[in-house]
């Protein structure tokens, strides 16, 4: 059954978004910055770029001559996989990168240096995620898969009254199922959809470039070590491949859902026409969580994900803007009676989600 274009309201005050991005957009007037990246977030993107390719060549030249310096180098590059995608292809994505057009497209497509696809990210997240946040059967990002229950509109299994204690160890396989069958999985799905209408390509040729894509990957991440690297056996090195992007995924995971399923937020849904009851931005304040905000290395290292409010309802501001910005937000929210979810800790976020996962697995409702 086709589902129907779900339709935010634009009566339910519409003054609130008008106010907050003349508010926040005055800011960028006043104090005459551009609302893309700045010298700090190019050295930012260099940073997280020499953090995967530093221990990279130093896996290959053999400067790692010990099983110990080699799984340490992995691991580096773990963190690097994961930095790249937080801070660099995700603002990219969005086009927050730069007022350059060419410059954002160049940068997205860090995501397939570090074995993803730009297009199946700009689609679940972009146009799914962003659009249409925690409504079931539209937002992707809540629907992980049988296994996994991250709505209380989804029907709940018996065995998911114990996904608080597998979900930690599932969420370390998010990358690794990208760079194997995921993204093949879903352009096939986006094209059902027809979401891939508006590209200039055809289905066969973002096909043809996703597989060029892994084969090149799979050739420098994994099969250059395979030849280079005699510190440890073959199938240590294919073992450390795998835990790199384990830790890279169990990081984004860590960063993502703590943003969007816990106890505070909502799952609205639209009525039998379609019909949300709130207006977009109220959406998002209803559907999303911030953490950590006084953390600022936790904040530099994620992209600014811990903003996750001010990044939904200004997706195309670059994150290096997010604190300050988040003031003028929840200042404007509680003016207009609107919620402004935000966990002083990250430690705090995990155990929220935690505990979401836990409800959503024991009771049919929450």
């Amino acid at each position: 059954m086709k589902q129907k274009a779900v339709k935010f309201s634009k009566t339910n005050k519409p003054e609130f978004i008008k106010e907050l991005r003349s508010r926040v957009f005055a800011y960028f007037e006043e104090n005459n910055i551009s609302k893309h990246a700045n010298g700090w977030m190019v050295l930012k993107s260099v940073c997280m770029v020499a953090m995967f390719l530093i221990p990279y060549f130093l896996l290959v030249t053999g400067v790692c001559d010990n099983i110990w310096t080699v799984f340490a180098a992995w691991m580096v590059m773990g963190l690097g996989v994961a930095g790249i995608g937080l801070s660099i292809m995700h603002d990219a994505n969005h086009g927050a990168y730069s007022a350059n057009k060419r410059v954002n497209t160049l940068m997205s497509y860090w995501i397939n240096f570090v074995g993803g696809d730009a297009l199946n990210w700009r689609i679940q997240h972009n146009v799914l995620h962003h659009s249409f946040t925690n409504i079931d059967g539209h937002d992707e990002d809540i629907d992980p898969g049988g296994l996994m229950r991250f709505s209380p509109h989804k029907e709940r299994a018996k065995f998911h009254r114990f996904q608080h204690i597998y979900a930690w160890f599932l969420y370390g396989l998010m990358t690794l199922l990208w760079i194997t069958f995921k993204d093949f999985k879903q352009l096939n799905r986006y094209k059902e959809k027809g979401l891939l209408r508006g590209e200039k390509k055809s289905y066969n040729r973002l096909l043809s470039e996703i597989i060029i894509s892994k084969v090149l990957y799979y050739a420098f991440a994994l099969g250059i070590p395979l030849l280079t690297v005699t510190a440890v056996a073959w199938w240590q090195t294919i073992l450390f491949f795998i835990a790199m992007h384990y830790l890279a995924g169990l990081i984004l995971a860590l960063v993502f859902q703590p943003a969007h399923v816990i106890p505070e937020i909502e799952y609205p849904l639209p009525d039998e026409n379609g019909k949300m009851d709130n207006n977009w931005a109220m959406h998002q304040l209803y559907t999303t969580a911030n953490f950590a905000p006084g953390n600022k290395i936790l904040s530099w290292y994620v992209g600014g994900l811990n903003y996750q409010v001010e990044h939904h309802l200004f997706p195309q501001i670059c994150h290096i803007h997010y604190a300050k910005i988040a003031k003028i937000v929840k200042a404007t929210a509680e003016e207009y009676g609107l919620p402004y979810h935000s966990q002083k800790h990250f430690r705090g976020a995990i155990y929220k989600h935690a505990q979401m996962l836990y409800k959503l697995g024991h009771y049919d409702m929450v």
